[in-house]
């Protein structure tokens, strides 16, 4: 005990407790610091987003209203994905980028953007688990439900957060994929989608079919030659003969007295799209019918032909309304509940879905079936509207 003590008092004959004592603090408040600055450092959003697989990410996060808004208040990568306030989820986070690192530098699961969008959906998932776990507490370390002005929102929105301040409710409930596009997490959908192809190898032989996909529109029956135009999905043509592979077709459509565009739309003042033509195709339209709406406008009813193949048609528009709900369930039901196409107008919907444009992935036949399935059964539809197959 005595030498045990002697050492603790005098632990070296060359330098004094004092001394050692001394170097024993700085290198304590060295590490310290340095711990304190790799922490720090390692939560920018610099270091986030230096490694080449996260530069995707980061370009979605630069659309998004929380890097760019009205209010000139910006998230950085750390206020979304680091709860500060908790120790343990702190470091849990913490050693989440950690396997990030690793994934992209060691396992390379991540180094390439086909294997980060095969992993998106697991790392997205680990995210939302980490948010569920604390509540949603960086969400709401900006975002409070005391400091909410309902009055200030829209009805849908104060109907909404009134119903989630009342639960203390887990803000990614609802609000996933509010900085990052979504991972796909229901594909079914591309799997009716291919069905469906398979059945409409070869046009039914009926007077009239609705297309499945985008066609191009050929003034020849020979789809050698330049598409003079392009038939948009869920649109309704009437057949006047067949050249072998290739079908003559009559569309129809409105278009404002005036417009270049050559975009004909399928009912006069709504924005669904049937088919777009090319300046040659478009003068060899007839016009039907010309009226003048109550708001002044006036608008044409015209009809041209032209030649498209026979693959993807179809003789009844049900089976292209239940891929479209199809559609409709699979990526609106990622975020929030699946709405009503009856919540807004036809060309109400054209906005409606610009709006979510940046929460979900799907290809421009897919956007315009749906958006198409929307306007086609919107609260301003006619009666008579086309309904998705039970």
């Amino acid at each position: 005990m005595k030498k045990l003590w002697r050492f603790l008092v005098k632990p070296s004959s060359r330098y004094s407790v004092l001394a050692i004592a001394v170097v024993c603090v700085i290198i304590t408040l060295a590490g310290v610091f340095t711990f304190h600055e790799s922490i720090k450092f390692s939560s920018t959003t610099e270091f986030c987003t230096s490694c080449h697989s996260m530069k995707e990410n980061y370009n979605e996060y630069k659309t998004s209203i929380h890097y760019k808004n009205a209010y000139g208040v910006r998230a950085e990568c750390r206020d979304c994905h680091i709860p500060e306030n908790d120790p343990i989820a702190f470091m849990k986070a913490k050693l989440g980028g950690v396997g990030d690192i690793y994934s992209e530098f060691i396992s390379k699961d991540i180094d390439t953007p086909a294997k980060f969008e095969a992993n998106r959906l697991r790392m997205a998932q680990n995210v939302w688990r980490m948010m569920a776990e604390t509540n949603s507490a960086t969400c709401k370390s900006c975002h409070s439900y005391t400091a909410m002005d309902h009055a200030k929102q829209s009805p849908a929105a104060a109907a909404a957060m009134t119903t989630a301040a009342a639960k203390n409710m887990n803000c990614i409930e609802c609000h996933k994929g509010i900085a990052h596009q979504l991972p796909h997490i229901n594909n079914d959908f591309k799997a009716t989608f291919k069905q469906l192809t398979i059945n409409a190898g070869e046009a039914p032989a009926t007077k009239t079919l609705y297309t499945l996909a985008s066609k191009k529109l050929y003034t020849t029956d020979s789809a050698s030659g330049d598409a003079q135009g392009q038939l948009y999905p869920a649109s309704k043509v009437e057949v006047l003969g067949t050249s072998g592979d290739m079908i003559k077709v009559q569309i129809t459509g409105w278009q404002q007295q005036g417009s270049t565009t050559g975009m004909l739309v399928q009912d006069m003042a709504k924005q669904i799209q049937t088919v777009s033509l090319n300046a040659d195709l478009q003068k060899s339209a007839t016009i039907l019918n010309t009226v003048k709406t109550e708001d002044g406008q006036t608008w044409q009813q015209e009809q041209v032909s032209a030649w498209i193949t026979q693959r993807n048609m179809l003789a009844s528009m049900k089976p292209i309304w239940a891929y479209g709900k199809e559609i409709l369930d699979a990526t609106c039901s990622q975020c929030h509940a699946i709405p009503d196409p009856k919540h807004l107008t036809a060309n109400g919907w054209v906005q409606g879905l610009k709006a979510m444009q940046q929460y979900y992935m799907l290809d421009k036949d897919e956007e315009r079936t749906l958006l198409k399935y929307l306007q086609d059964n919107a609260k301003d539809a006619p009666v008579a509207a086309p309904q998705a197959a039970e």
